[in-house]
């Protein structure tokens, strides 16, 4: 049996929705997308609440939490949204924040951002 699980995206797609591996859930990166694949409109608080809780319903589709998440990067398409962000950010963490990294990337089709997490899962 294999050490490494690998969770298809309902998208058609080349990625994985996410990877098991050791104790360990890689989730991919996700961004404010409707139901056909188009960028929410939004504000980056608006766009950060739709990815959050897409993570979040990925996470229990794995039989996890936000609990679980040790580590997130974060994509933003303006380091000037940073405060806003933050504010959405760490009401999805009420258990704690896990280690984070942030950078500003051009992201697909205009989205404000993008955030891909690791959860342990023993």
């Amino acid at each position: 049996m294999s050490q490494i699980e690998r969770i298809p995206s309902p998208l058609p797609v080349p990625f994985s929705k996410a990877v098991r591996a050791g104790g360990f859930l890689f989730l991919s990166g996700v961004l404010a997308m409707d139901a056909q694949g188009r960028v929410i409109e939004g504000d980056v608080q608006a766009q950060t609440r739709a990815v959050l809780e897409r993570i979040a319903q990925n996470l229990k589709d794995c039989g996890t939490g936000m609990a679980s998440v040790v580590r997130a990067t974060i994509w933003l398409a303006d380091l000037g949204d940073f405060a806003a962000f933050n504010q959405e950010y760490a009401r999805h963490f009420p258990e704690g924040l896990p280690a984070r990294s942030c950078v500003q990337a051009v992201l697909y089709q205009g989205a404000k951002v993008e955030i891909e997490v690791q959860a342990w899962v023993g």
